[in-house]
């Protein structure tokens, strides 16, 4: 996942966690804290022998927060799979409306119902993508007629690479 703190985005894998020991990779290193809840939303933890107390709070977003040490604030972000996954999906959909389908994010094709020339109706099913452990079905949004197919079924796709194009 990333962090977005303040203006800085760190690349951040949770490595191992047990009771209340934690190991984190942030940007390719290793670090290892211990830590205790000491009070709501107030952590203290303890690396390298030095104890770091901070305060977290939810902010406007659902994976936003405001993290308080000492005298300075820090708004945070959490960009995991499901929020880079989500704001992708708004990319694609604008996208849609263009009458251009495709991925928000990369995959595999499982099935195209459908061939050029066909005319299409909304809501129905133009292609079938499995990403990230699941199978998503895109839908025509408008009528109109399948001018070019990008792709073929058992390929593998990019993120946000145009599909199929209707007119």
């Amino acid at each position: 996942m990333e962090i977005h703190l303040n203006d800085r985005i760190a690349q951040v894998n949770i490595v191992e966690s047990d009771g209340h020991s934690l190991k984190v990779e942030v940007d390719g290193e290793i670090y290892e804290l211990d830590y205790a809840l000491i009070g709501e939303g107030t952590y203290s933890f303890l690396f390298e022998g030095k104890s770091i107390e901070i305060e977290i709070s939810k902010a406007d977003h659902p994976k936003s927060f405001e993290i308080k040490h000492q005298c300075y604030t820090y708004n945070t972000e959490v960009v995991d799979a499901e929020a880079k996954y989500l704001k992708s999906r708004k990319q694609s959909d604008i996208m849609d409306n263009e009458r251009v389908i495709s991925s928000p994010m990369p995959g595999k094709i499982i099935k195209i119902p459908v061939n050029i020339g066909d005319t299409v109706e909304p809501g129905q099913t133009l292609i079938i993508i499995s990403a990230m452990k699941m199978e998503s079905e895109y839908k025509a949004k408008k009528k109109g007629v399948i001018k070019e197919i990008l792709t073929k079924e058992e390929a593998t796709i990019e993120g946000n690479q145009p599909l199929i194009i209707i007119e």
